[in-house]
C-alpha cells in the first residue's frame, strides 16, 4: 500500500534524521488526522481497551485483546491476528499522560522485544474536530518505518471512521 495522499483528514511524512544522533536512534515517522469528534472522544478512543479493540488493528488484522493502564508507568498490550491466523503482540509503558492532550508510550512487538520504539500522540482540539498528530521514533531501520507508517495510517483511518 502507497503512502496516503495529502488532504484535510490525512497525511503522512517522515523525518530524515537531521543529527547524527538522530540517525542513530533510528528512523521516525509521523502521521496525522483529522478526526470529527471532540478531543475528549478520541482520548477515549486511546485508552479505553474496549475502544481500541474497534480500531487499533491495521490493514487485514482483527483486534483479538486490547488493554490499557493509562498512567506513567502503565502499561497497556494489543493482540491483533492476521488472516493467515499469526498473532502479533504489542505492548509498552506509558511515558507521559496529559488526559486530552498527549500520550507517549514505548512500543515493542513481543516477537522483537529487542526492537522497543516510542509513539507520542498529540491531541489538538480543533472546533468540533480533533487533529490526531502520531509520532513513532527509534524504529529499526527504514523498512520497518514504511511497515509502521502503513499500519499506523490504516489503524488511524479506522479511528476516524469510528465517528463518521
Amino acid at each position: 500500500m502507497s503512502t496516503q495522499p495529502s488532504s484535510p483528514g490525512h497525511s503522512t511524512e517522515h523525518s530524515a534524521g537531521a543529527t547524527s544522533a538522530a540517525a542513530r536512534a533510528g528512523p521516525s515517522l509521523i502521521v496525522r488526522r483529522r478526526i470529527d469528534a471532540s478531543a475528549a472522544k478520541v482520548y477515549a478512543a486511546w485508552t479505553q481497551g474496549e475502544q481500541l479493540i474497534r480500531w487499533m488493528h491495521p490493514l487485514d488484522t482483527i483486534c483479538l485483546h486490547a488493554e490499557a493502564d493509562v498512567r506513567v508507568g502503565g502499561r497497556f498490550r494489543v493482540i491483533m491476528r492476521s488472516p493467515d491466523g499469526e498473532e502479533h503482540d504489542a505492548s509498552g509503558t506509558y511515558l507521559e499522560v496529559v488526559p486530552e492532550e498527549k500520550l507517549a508510550f514505548t512500543w515493542a512487538w513481543r516477537s522483537a522485544p529487542e526492537r522497543e520504539s516510542r509513539v507520542t500522540v498529540v491531541l489538538r482540539a480543533d472546533g468540533a474536530t480533533t487533529e490526531v498528530m502520531l509520532r513513532h521514533e527509534r524504529l529499526f531501520d527504514e523498512a520497518t518505518r514504511d511497515a509502521h507508517r502503513e499500519g499506523w495510517s490504516s489503524a488511524l483511518d479506522r479511528l476516524m471512521d469510528l465517528f463518521e
